[in-house]
C-alpha cells in the first residue's frame, strides 16, 4: 500500500477518534453537589484545561454557593464572569440557566427570559433545552396575565402583556415541534384578542389550525376562530366576508368535532351566521324589488336566502317575498289586445 495512502488513513482514523471523543464530551452533564461542588458526568471534556479550567470551576462553585445562600447579587456576578470569559465551556449554558432562575425568583421576568433565551439560541443541544422552554413559557404566561416586571428586583414596573405575546412568539420559533408551541399560539391569540387586535389573533389561530390540526387544542382553535370572525360582522346590510368566514369555521367545528362539549355553542353561532347571510340577501332582493322593479334580480337574491338557510324563519320570509314578486309580475302582464308597458332600464348594483 502506498505510504501516502497509509498516512491518509491514519489521519482519517485520528480525526474520527477525535470527533467521537468530542461528541462524548459534548454530551457531558454538569452536576452540583453541596459537598463537592460542580462536577462533570457522562463525559470527560469541559472545553477548558489548566488554569482556565480551574478558574471557571471556581467561579461556578462560588456562584452556586452564593445562590444557595440567597446572595443573588454575588451569584449573578460570578455566573456572568463564566459566560463572559468562558462562553464555549460546558459551564456557560449552566451559568446562563441559573442566572435566569435567579432573575425569575426576583420577578425580573424580562431579564430571566433573556438569560434562558441565550441558552436556547447559543446552546440548542443542551440537555436543559426542554427545561428552558418550560421556564420561558412560565414567564410569558405570567406577563400575559398581568404580572409586573420588577426593576432591580424590588420595584414593580408597569404591566406588559405585549412582551408576553412577544415571548410566546419566540417559544414557537424555538421549539415548533414541542407541546409548548400550540399552547403558545393559543396564548398569542388570547393576548391579541385582549389587546383588540383581532386580525392578528385570527392569524395566530390560523397558524395553530394549519400546523397542529391533530392537537387537543384544535377544537378550541376552530371555535375561537369562528367567534373572532363573527365578532367582526357588522350586520346584514354590510359586506358579508366575515360572516362567510365565521360560517365556514362553525361548520368545520360541527363536522370535525361532533362530540365536543361546545357543539351547542357552535350550532348557535352557525345559525346566527346563516341568518345574517340570508338577511343580507333579503335586503338586496328588497332593493331590486321595491326600488328598481327588477323582478329577475330580486328573485335571484330571495332564492339565495332560502338556499343559505332553508327551513328557517328567514327562508319563510324569502318565500313570501317571492310570492309578492310573482303577484306583481302577474299584475303587470299585458292583457290580451293591450300593448305591453314600456320596458324600464335596470341597473345592477352589487
Amino acid at each position: 500500500m502506498p505510504l501516502s495512502l497509509v498516512r491518509a488513513l491514519r489521519a482519517l482514523c485520528l480525526v474520527s477518534f477525535l470527533l467521537c471523543f468530542l461528541a462524548i464530551g459534548a454530551r457531558a452533564d454538569i452536576v452540583w453537589s453541596p459537598s463537592s461542588g460542580w462536577r462533570i458526568e457522562g463525559g470527560v471534556l469541559s472545553g477548558l484545561s489548566g488554569r482556565d479550567g480551574r478558574r471557571a470551576l471556581d467561579y461556578m462553585n462560588r456562584a452556586r454557593s452564593d445562590e444557595e445562600r440567597g446572595s443573588y447579587f454575588f451569584a449573578i456576578h460570578n455566573y456572568k464572569k463564566v459566560v463572559k470569559h468562558y462562553p464555549n465551556s460546558i459551564y456557560a449554558p449552566e451559568a446562563f440557566f441559573h442566572t435566569g432562575k435567579i432573575y425569575l425568583a426576583r420577578h425580573q421576568y424580562i431579564k430571566a427570559f433573556e438569560s434562558f433565551q441565550m441558552v436556547a439560541a447559543r446552546y440548542p443541544n443542551t440537555s436543559r433545552f426542554n427545561d428552558i422552554i418550560g421556564e420561558e413559557y412560565r414567564i410569558a404566561s405570567a406577563l400575559l396575565d398581568g404580572a409586573r416586571n420588577r426593576i432591580w428586583g424590588w420595584l414593580p414596573g408597569f404591566k406588559n402583556r405585549q412582551k408576553g405575546i412577544e415571548f410566546f412568539q419566540v417559544i414557537v420559533a424555538n421549539a415548533p415541534y414541542s407541546d409548548y408551541a400550540p399552547l403558545a399560539l393559543m396564548n398569542i391569540a388570547r393576548g391579541l384578542e385582549r389587546e383588540k387586535n383581532t386580525e392578528e389573533a385570527i392569524d395566530a389561530l390560523d397558524r395553530m389550525i394549519n400546523s397542529y390540526s391533530d392537537n387537543l387544542l384544535a377544537p378550541d382553535a376552530y371555535l375561537q376562530m369562528a367567534n373572532l370572525h363573527a365578532s367582526l360582522v357588522t350586520g346584514p346590510a354590510y359586506d358579508q366576508r366575515e360572516t362567510k368566514d365565521a360560517l365556514t369555521y362553525y361548520q368545520d367545528f360541527t363536522i370535525l368535532f361532533p362530540h365536543d362539549p361546545n357543539i351547542a355553542v357552535a350550532a348557535k353561532g352557525l345559525a346566527d351566521m346563516k341568518t345574517t347571510l340570508s338577511r343580507s340577501k333579503i335586503i338586496l332582493g328588497d332593493f331590486f324589488f321595491y326600488y328598481r322593479d327588477n323582478f329577475t334580480a330580486a328573485k335571484v337574491f330571495y332564492n339565495e336566502a332560502i338556499t343559505n338557510y332553508p327551513e328557517s324563519p328567514i327562508a319563510e320570509l324569502a318565500k313570501k317575498r317571492l310570492a309578492a314578486v310573482d303577484a306583481k309580475m302577474a299584475q303587470l302582464m299585458p292583457k290580451p289586445g293591450m300593448p305591453p308597458p314600456p320596458k324600464k332600464k335596470h341597473f345592477l348594483f352589487f
